[in-house]
C-alpha cells in the first residue's frame, strides 16, 4: 500500500510555525526562573502572555516589569522579535550565518511571510529587512538609553532602552515600567515621544515601502503601493492626532493639565499607537468615550502589508473607500495616481474587512456573555486591540476570566496569522470556471 503524501500549503506552515513558537514561549514562561516569585507563571497565563508577544499585541494579564526575571523578559523580547519578523525571515538569519542555501520552497514560504508580491529577489529583501531591523532597533537603543539615563543607572538605562526599542519597532507595546503605567510618566517628553513614535511609524509601513525608500535615489520612482501606504498613514496620523487633541483638550485626566506641546505630543502618541503598537502616555481608561471610538476605529485599520502591525491594513482601507468614492461619482474603475485598481483587488479588500469585521463583532459578543458587568465600549475596545495586535487596554485585560483569556488568545493569534491566511488564500491562483451562470438582478440601497 501506498503511504499517502501530506502536503502543507505555506499558509498552514506560517500557522504552524507561528504555533510552535507560542508553545515554547508558553513552556518556557511556566519555568520558575521565568518569574520573581520563583513559581513561573500559570499555563493559562504563560499561554496569554506567549501569544500576545509572538502576535507582536501586547496586552497583558501581568506586570511585565515587576512579575518576570531578566530571563523571563528575555523571553519575551525573543518573542517579540521573531513574531514581528517572522519566523521564516528569522530561519532566514540562520541560514545565512550558517552559509546555507536558500532552497525553492524556503523562497517561496519566504514570499508567503513577508507578504511579497513576487518571489523574484526575495531571499535579497530579507537580508535588506534584517539590516533594517538591526540599524533601526540600534538606533533607537541608543536614543533612549541616554535618554533613559537622567532617571536610572546606566546599566538598567541600556536595558530599557533596548527592550522598548524593539518592543515598538516590532508594535508589541511591551513596557518594563511596572504597575501597568506603561509611558504615561513620559507624556511630555519629547525624546521618548517622538523616538518611539518614529520607531512605530517605521515598524508599521512595512519592509517593502521600506526598501523602495532605500532605494529611491537610485530609481527614482516609488510604487503605487508604496505612495498609498505613505499618503494614507499620514492622514491617518495627522487626522487621529487632530481629533483626539481636539475631543481630550478639556479632559481633566488627560491633556487639560497639559502645557500645549505636551498636549500637541500626548495626541500624537496615542494617534500613532493606536496603529498597532500598544504602548500609551495617556491613561486609556480615563479617555472620553469620543476618542476611545475613534481609537477602535484606528486600531481596526492598523499597519500596513508586510510589516510589524496588525489590522485589515491601510491600503486595504484607502482600496475600499477608493471603491466608495467610485461609485458615488458613477465611474466604473477605482483610480489611484492615474492606475487603475483590478476588481480582484477590490474583492479582497472586501474579503478582509468583513472577515475581521465579523470577527470583532463574534469576539465581542462572547466577551459580553464571559465578562458580566463589564462596559460594552470597554469589551469592544479589547476585542479591537485583539484583533488588530495593538495591546492597548482599557484596564479589561488584568481582569478577563480564564474564558476571556481563551477568546482573547484565540483572537491575537487569529488577528496575526488570519488575514495573512485570507490573504493567501484569495491570492493563490484559481482555474477558471468551465461556465458562467446567466446575470442576475437584486436591488441594494
Amino acid at each position: 500500500m501506498r503511504r499517502k503524501k501530506y502536503y502543507l500549503d505555506p499558509p498552514k506552515i506560517l500557522v504552524l510555525g507561528f504555533g510552535l513558537i507560542i508553545l515554547v514561549g508558553t513552556l518556557l514562561l511556566t519555568l520558575p526562573v521565568s518569574t520573581t516569585d520563583g513559581q513561573g507563571l500559570s499555563w493559562l497565563n504563560a499561554l496569554f502572555t506567549a501569544t500576545s508577544a509572538t502576535c507582536v499585541t501586547g496586552l497583558v494579564v501581568v506586570d511585565t516589569g515587576t512579575t518576570f526575571t531578566l530571563f523571563g523578559q528575555i523571553v519575551i523580547l525573543s518573542l517579540i522579535q521573531v513574531g514581528g519578523l517572522g519566523f521564516m525571515t528569522v530561519a532566514t538569519l540562520f541560514a545565512f550565518l550558517l552559509g546555507k542555501r536558500i532552497s525553492l520552497k524556503e523562497r517561496i514560504l519566504l514570499q508567503e511571510s513577508l507578504n511579497n508580491i513576487s518571489m523574484e529577489g526575495v531571499v535579497r529583501l530579507a537580508k535588506r529587512i534584517l539590516i533594517f531591523t538591526a540599524v533601526i532597533e540600534g538606533m533607537g537603543a541608543i536614543l533612549l538609553s541616554i535618554r533613559f539615563s537622567f532617571d536610572m543607572p546606566i546599566q538598567k538605562a541600556i536595558y530599557y532602552g533596548v527592550f522598548h526599542s524593539i518592543s515598538n519597532f516590532n508594535n508589541a507595546g511591551f513596557d518594563l515600567m511596572g504597575e501597568f503605567h506603561s509611558l504615561t510618566d513620559y507624556v511630555s517628553d519629547p525624546v521618548i515621544t517622538l523616538t518611539i513614535c518614529l520607531l512605530i511609524i517605521l515598524g508599521g509601513i512595512g519592509f517593502i515601502v521600506m526598501n523602495e525608500i532605500y532605494e529611491y535615489r537610485r530609481v527614482k520612482r516609488l510604487s503605487l503601493h508604496t505612495k498609498i501606504v505613505l499618503i494614507t498613514s499620514a492622514i491617518l496620523i495627522i487626522s487621529g492626532t487632530a481629533g483626539i487633541l481636539l475631543m481630550e483638550w478639556t479632559n481633566t485626566k488627560t491633556l487639560r493639565s497639559l502645557s500645549f506641546s505636551g498636549k500637541l505630543l500626548g495626541s500624537l502618541f496615542q494617534s500613532v499607537t493606536a496603529r498597532t503598537a500598544g504602548a500609551n502616555t495617556l491613561n486609556i481608561g480615563e479617555m472620553t468615550q469620543s476618542s476611545l471610538f475613534l481609537i477602535i476605529f484606528l486600531m481596526f485599520i492598523g499597519a500596513s502589508p508586510g510589516s510589524t502591525g496588525g489590522g485589515i491594513k491601510t491600503t486595504t482601507f484607502s482600496t475600499l473607500i477608493g471603491a466608495v468614492w467610485s461609485q458615488i461619482r458613477g465611474k466604473d474603475d477605482v483610480i489611484f495616481f492615474r492606475q487603475r485598481i483590478e476588481y480582484e483587488t477590490i474583492y479582497k479588500a472586501l474579503t478582509v474587512s468583513f472577515s475581521g469585521l465579523v470577527l470583532v463583532a463574534m469576539v465581542t459578543l462572547f466577551l459580553t456573555i464571559t465578562e458580566h458587568g463589564k462596559d460594552f465600549l470597554m469589551l469592544l475596545f479589547e476585542a479591537t486591540s485583539a484583533f488588530a495586535t495593538v495591546g492597548l487596554s482599557m484596564g479589561l485585560t488584568p481582569e478577563l476570566s480564564p474564558l476571556g483569556k481563551c477568546v482573547i488568545i484565540f483572537t491575537m493569534f487569529a488577528g496575526r496569522v488570519g488575514p495573512l491566511t485570507i490573504a493567501f488564500a484569495v491570492t493563490m491562483r484559481r482555474n477558471p470556471d468551465a461556465f458562467r451562470y446567466p446575470k442576475g438582478k437584486i436591488m441594494i440601497g
